[in-house]
């Protein structure tokens, strides 16, 4: 299995925490979002990256090298970073991944390495790590049917009443899963130029026509999306001692 980590957004509402660093190398505790983040794909068995880079590149490839060179890392450099969502991020690995069964990672997410292992241990090959709180508007919502457990809807968009938690921001995907969601990411962006849009959208598509997507709840494991200078704070606060 191969982790793909989304990581080249500019993170401008973390600014000026970061004006020179990238948003995955801000520490949290005694180690960045990026290393805590590899650290618990390791301690799951998964040693083959792909890191997509985009603002300040140079830092990331640096620190991943030099702490992890027994690691297989392949780099995709997204030169559209400043234009385009994580939708364009995640289609650029596509040569990189297809064929293989993966999980998918944003890069700003403070989680407890148990988050993977639930994954992992899904009897459903297809699925997503579902945080179960309040609900507001920024939040990835996910609908269910009530009746096959499938999620049907899954936006920041979607009715919140509706909704039964949040997408932490980690997928695991099977290949014949991978090759539907890529041939749904050649059409939106390549035929309807959707590069500026979240990827789960691509998700939502091929959901509709008739892909199976599962939840994992992992409510009771710690997990916290960094978006703004306050999160991060509340981050550094919140942080659970096992994590440190």
């Amino acid at each position: 299995m191969k982790a793909v980590i989304l990581a080249a957004g500019i993170a401008s509402r973390l600014r000026p925490l970061t004006d020179h660093t990238p948003k995955c190398l801000l520490k949290v505790g005694t180690r960045s979002l990026l290393e805590r983040t590899v650290d618990a794909l390791v301690e799951n068995g998964i040693t083959e990256l792909v890191i997509v880079t985009g603002y300040l590149k140079e830092m990331i490839e640096s620190f991943m090298t030099s702490r992890y060179p027994q690691l297989s890392i392949e780099f995709i450099h997204n030169d559209r970073y400043e234009s385009t969502n994580n939708i364009y991020s995640l289609w650029m690995t596509k040569e990189a991944v297809l064929g293989r069964n993966v999980l998918l990672l944003d890069s700003d997410i403070l989680f407890d390495p148990g988050v993977i292992k639930k994954l992992l241990e899904s009897p459903d090959p297809d699925c997503l790590a579902l945080n179960v709180h309040e609900l507001g508007e920024e939040e990835i919502k996910v609908i269910t049917d009530p009746v096959s457990g499938k999620i049907t809807e899954i936006s920041k968009t979607c009715p919140v009443e509706k909704a039964i938690g949040e997408s932490v921001g980690i997928e695991r995907i099977s290949s014949g899963f991978l090759k539907v969601l890529f041939a749904e990411l050649d059409r939106m962006i390549l035929e309807d130029q959707q590069v500026n849009v979240f990827y789960e959208a691509a998700f939502e598509n091929i959901i509709s026509q008739g892909a199976a997507f599962y939840p994992v709840d992992i409510t009771a494991l710690f997990s916290m999306e960094l978006d703004t200078v306050e999160d991060f704070r509340t981050a550094c606060e919140k942080i659970p001692s096992n994590l440190q």
